[in-house]
């Protein structure tokens, strides 16, 4: 982006605070993020909002003990920076590392809205001086409960943000499907799983993703019709109806009721554990790839597969 700005060379000891000017951008940002993280604060003597978002990231950066560097850069005196940066307003903050921007903001925001934004910019580069595989590890466990909690939104612009600096990050790529699998997305999330790269789609970490989206979609086409009241009186009327016990199976799924349909797919095996080339048993073990070997529902329900079977 920036490939124009000719280099200047670095201090042995960088200064966690430096003005940046044209003709040391590329030592100072571009050169320096590769060794930590670096926060450029576009900013102007005529802004009152930077008079208290630089202070700010000043005392952040100087606090860090070297995990975040912060360059300022003087827009009135280095527009041609401003511009292939496409700043239109200050303040305007960057977080680089690896040669390239992570993320960005615009404006004043609150002391603790800064601090965290920092805070998950250091996660998801590695952190300065730390093991960056114990960063990326943080950062998706991060992403994770995130998704979790339902926060989609955060949990997938962190997913998004590891693949901007790891773009072969597996992991990263599985939790941006499934990001797209929790908000109901199906469409999406088919074609993002479309588009993985070979080394990704054949990775581990996209099998239990791969498993979820087919359940999702299986289970669309059995919700597509289906009156799960008139699925559990034909049952009432014929326990022995394992094709309707199937159907109220992935209706239930695609319900979000994961313990009932794991429920009927355990009564079919209990009852046939052959009927239709053994479909119920499959269906569970496809239920607990895209549950996770972790889940506690896979966990209790494999137990209960294992009594059936070898009772």
């Amino acid at each position: 982006m920036l490939s124009s700005l000719s280099p200047s060379p670095q201090s042995a000891i960088p200064d966690a605070v430096k003005d940046v000017n044209l003709s040391t951008f590329m030592a100072d940002v571009i050169e320096a993020s590769k060794q930590a993280l670096v926060v450029v604060d576009f900013w102007a003597t005529w802004c009152g909002p930077c008079k208290q978002l630089t202070p700010l990231l000043e005392k952040i950066a100087r606090e860090s003990k070297g995990a975040v560097r912060l360059a300022k850069v003087d827009v009135d005196q280095n527009q041609p920076i401003a511009q292939q940066m496409g700043v239109q307003s200050v303040p305007s903050v960057f977080a680089f590392f690896g040669g390239r921007p992570l993320d960005g903001f615009a404006g004043a925001l609150p002391e603790a809205q800064v601090k965290a934004w920092v805070d998950q910019m250091l996660k998801i580069s590695g952190g300065a001086g730390s093991d960056e595989k114990a960063g990326l590890d943080t950062a998706l466990k991060q992403a994770a409960d995130l998704l979790a909690a339902k926060d989609i939104a955060t949990a997938r612009a962190i997913y998004s943000d590891i693949l901007e600096m790891h773009p072969d990050n597996a992991p990263a790529y599985a939790g941006l499907v499934r990001s797209f699998l929790d908000e109901g997305d199906i469409a999406n999330a088919r074609e993002v799983l479309n588009n993985a790269a070979p080394e990704i789609a054949k990775d581990k970490a996209m099998e239990p993703v791969r498993a979820a989206l087919e359940l999702a979609e299986q289970a669309g086409q059995a919700g597509q019709g289906a009156d799960m009241s008139a699925l559990e009186t034909k049952l009432a009327q014929n326990p022995a109806d394992h094709q309707s016990r199937f159907d109220l199976a992935m209706a239930l799924y695609g319900a979000g009721q994961r313990e009932r349909a794991v429920d009927e797919l355990l009564e079919i095996v209990k009852r046939d554990r052959a009927w239709n080339d053994a479909g119920a048993r499959k269906q569970l073990v496809k239920f607990f790839e895209a549950f996770g070997p972790m889940d506690e529902l896979t966990i209790t329900a494999r137990k209960r597969l294992s009594s059936i079977l070898f009772s």
